[in-house]
């Protein structure tokens, strides 16, 4: 827990899943849990229009959703892939990330009467095990989906918390590997995987960039390999 207490005081609480509030079009990070199955739908929209783009890009696919009325799934299931595709185009892959879209409601009303609460419902492991088996649903949109939507505790990883964990050092061979590491040493806590996993985030973006890092000025300088002039790095003899 220290790594998340050192962050939680250097950043305050990020509220993640932005979402938006009533009458508005624009996500904001209010901290507030899903409300309604609307909450939850717009969570996992954002889960895959977030494949291999910046959060930036996805507010403007979302606020352009909720300019056309496209954010629910009996509108996105009645509208033409042209049209969805169109909405979403500041996601990049927009082709793709509609079809994986309109296959999630397709899937969800064929299977679960179009309802989150039904497909909610299943065990952590089974409902993981479901949303994996749909094309384009991978580990880490999954595990968004799971912990911000259906908010049952699993850690969510990405290339932000691969990247400053093994420049602090820590030990792993694949996604799994390292869920299990943060998974066995922090309690079984949604709210505190939702904040672990968002303040990751936030450092990645600002000091512990892939180019050209901060090091200096990073609020976990002393405890990290990658920095020559902290203890750590002296100790283990780490090389850059």
């Amino acid at each position: 827990m220290t790594i998340y207490e050192r962050l939680l005081d250097a950043f305050g609480e990020q509220g993640w899943w932005p979402l938006t509030p009533e009458g508005e079009i624009k996500p904001v990070h209010n901290g507030d849990a899903p409300r309604n199955e609307r909450d939850r739908f717009e969570i996992i929209v954002g889960a895959i229009l977030t494949q291999n783009t910046s959060w930036r890009n996805v507010e403007q696919a979302i606020e352009s959703l909720n300019k056309k009325n496209l954010l629910n799934m009996e509108n996105i299931g009645k509208c033409s892939h042209k049209e969805l595709a169109e909405a979403i185009r500041s996601a990049g892959y927009y082709n793709q990330k509609a079809d994986r879209i309109k296959n999630f409601v397709a899937f969800l009303k064929r299977k679960y009467d179009g309802r989150l609460a039904n497909l909610f419902s299943k065990e952590l492991e089974e409902l993981r095990k479901e949303l994996l088996s749909l094309n384009g649903i991978g580990k880490e949109t999954a595990d968004s989906i799971i912990l911000y939507a259906a908010e049952k505790p699993i850690f969510v990883i990405d290339a932000y918390t691969k990247r400053i964990m093994k420049r602090l050092g820590f030990e792993f061979d694949n996604y799994d590997n390292l869920q299990n590491l943060f998974m066995k040493n922090l309690p079984n806590n949604v709210y505190i995987f939702k904040e672990y996993h968002a303040l990751l985030v936030n450092l990645g973006k600002i000091y512990c960039t892939k180019r050209n890092p901060k090091c200096n000025q990073c609020p976990l300088k002393d405890m990290c390999n990658f920095v020559p002039d902290s203890d750590y790095y002296t100790k283990q003899n780490i090389n850059r």
